[in-house]
């Protein structure tokens, strides 16, 4: 169907229905774009999309996706996707996506630019340097640690661009020219993280309908980055210690081991010494991702650089929205230095593409700005009794598993990560 849709919008489509048989006619013809489903017979898109970006860096890759294998769809984003498409979907969506990133390349193409690298410079582009002194200090050590072999940890809340400099240490590293993958170990299924992350054979488990490449093996020669790795369960933690000790893995269900030589970057927005020190998280496999620590300032806590900010993502919301909002009145801008940004850059990035579109004007007011940069909300006597009550409830079950986390988590029927959240929250001392 969509074969005949594309030829009709004078596309020159060629269709395959096996993986083999697409790898076989991209090195015939290689293509401009390939459309890939996640779901395949003998491989899923997830591989054909790595071999792709391994051997032809230059293609557009578009993923098609069920609405329960979204997470994939955002694993293959990733991996090096331009975008997905759900299905069912109406055709004239993916013409438009498309179009936009043909549109993209041939911007590339007339400023004379390598396709490779000016992808990576959109993919950075979401984040602009900041020039405060933490901002400053950051990139120096930035520049420091890429180009030797150490373990990179990364600290910072949610929102101040972990992904970001761990993509400036790929770029900047030895392995710039291998793949650069990067996994959410916050959202990936307690059952199957073995399997996302070191792959599986056929039938290892129900449901291994065909043998799965992990990230592992995706990222060989080049960088892993590992988000939130503090989420990942304990004996995944210790396949993870075996396979960065080793430089070996081994898939789910197979005897073989695979050599890989990874660059590992990790990023956690906890305590991740709390996590070692009260047994969720291995000590050993601490000390193997932290041979150098990188902390990324909050943006409360460098505002001298929100003006800088706030102009770049303007910038790039006139474009994208197709505005011509000219910047901030004076209100405008103190509204915006004097809001804490618990969410940080993504934070402000979202609201300046909220502001700029709902902007009539040639400046953004503050009539623009969301009710809540404006007033702080008090508190109800209830709200206050119920903190109260829960902070003493979490005291009391601390005192009661003689401050182990495990057994306090168990106590209160919650995980040991929302445990530590509350904790943080009331400012509980737990030693």
């Amino acid at each position: 169907m969509l074969q005949a849709w594309f030829v009709k919008k004078e596309f020159k489509v060629r269709a395959a229905a096996k993986a083999s048989e697409a790898r076989k006619r991209i090195k015939e013809e290689i293509p401009d774009v390939v459309v890939c489903d996640l779901r395949l017979p003998q491989e899923d898109g997830l591989s054909i999309l790595a071999w792709i970006k391994t051997n032809y860096p230059k293609i557009v890759v578009i993923m098609m996706t069920g609405y329960a294998d979204i997470q994939s769809a955002v694993s293959a984003i990733k991996l090096g996707a331009y975008d997905y498409v759900s299905k069912p979907f109406n055709p004239d969506q993916l013409f438009q996506k498309i179009n936009e990133a043909l549109e993209i390349e041939d911007e590339w193409e007339e400023g004379g630019a390598n396709i490779v690298q000016a992808k990576k410079t959109a993919q950075k582009g979401d984040f602009v340097q900041g020039t405060s002194e933490e901002y400053v200090k950051l990139y120096e050590y930035v520049d420091l640690v890429s180009p030797t072999q150490l373990a990179v940890l990364i600290k910072g809340e949610n929102g101040v661009g972990k992904e970001h400099i761990a993509r400036l240490i790929h770029d900047k590293s030895d392995v710039k020219s291998g793949p650069f993958v990067a996994v959410d170990c916050g959202v990936l299924s307690k059952d199957l993280a073995a399997s996302d992350l070191f792959g599986h054979v056929k039938g290892a488990f129900t449901g291994a309908l065909s043998d799965k490449t992990g990230f592992f093996v995706s990222a060989n020669k080049g960088t892993i980055f590992l988000d939130e790795i503090g989420n990942l369960p304990i004996d995944v933690q210790m396949q993870l210690l075996r396979a960065l000790q080793e430089k070996k893995v081994k898939p789910v269900g197979s005897e073989k081991e695979i050599k890989v030589d990874v660059r590992v970057v990790s990023a956690t927005n906890e305590d991740i010494e709390f996590a070692v020190d009260n047994g969720y998280f291995r000590a050993d496999l601490f000390h193997r991702i932290c041979e150098f620590v990188l902390e990324i300032p909050a943006l409360r806590d460098s505002k001298e650089d929100i003006p800088h900010f706030l102009e770049h993502f303007l910038k790039k919301a006139n474009k994208t929205l197709k505005k011509k909002v000219l910047g901030f009145t004076p209100e405008a801008l103190e509204i915006l230095l004097n809001y804490e940004w618990p969410g940080n850059i993504r934070e402000l990035k979202n609201v300046v593409n909220r502001m700029t579109l709902i902007e009539t004007g040639k400046y953004i007011t503050k009539e623009s700005i969301p009710s809540h940069f404006k007033t702080k909300r008090e508190q109800t006597e209830d709200e206050i009794i119920h903190e109260q009550e829960e902070k003493q409830r979490i005291k009391d079950a601390l005192r009661l598993a003689d401050y182990n986390i495990l057994r306090a988590a168990a106590i209160l029927s919650i995980d040991t990560k929302k445990l530590y959240a509350k904790i943080k929250q009331y400012n509980i001392s737990y030693e």
